[in-house]
């Protein structure tokens, strides 16, 4: 199995166990949308797009511009590798385990100026 869908697997079952409502998106139709994130995501109230990489992974710039376009809307746009993976579970529990608003930035190993 390829790096990136191994990880992608990996990421599901934590959003999974954590009682996120996941979508995995395919943009390469004829009538779907190029750019969208691979993961649209909602765990407790909270939005989240995430475009997952393998190791040497490059995003496009339209899949980043859309990361903005989510974070410019008050959700949270993650563009995420492998090595992001500790960080990531910690704003998954972050998340789960609140009610007010989770500063998402404050990982910055996730949540770069791309």
């Amino acid at each position: 199995m390829a790096e990136e869908k191994q990880f992608e697997n990996k990421i599901k079952k934590l959003l999974k166990d954590s009682g996120a409502y996941t979508i995995k998106y395919w943009g390469g139709g004829e009538f779907t949308k190029a750019g969208v994130p691979d993961l649209l995501v909602c765990l407790n109230g909270r939005f989240m797009g995430i475009e997952i990489k393998a190791t040497r992974g490059k995003p496009s710039e339209l899949q980043l511009h859309n990361l903005k376009q989510i974070q410019k809307a008050g959700g949270i746009g993650l563009l995420l590798y492998p090595t992001d993976f500790p960080a990531f579970k910690v704003l998954i529990s972050e998340i789960v385990n609140t009610t007010d608003v989770v500063d998402a930035s404050r990982h910055p190993t996730i949540m770069k100026d791309w």
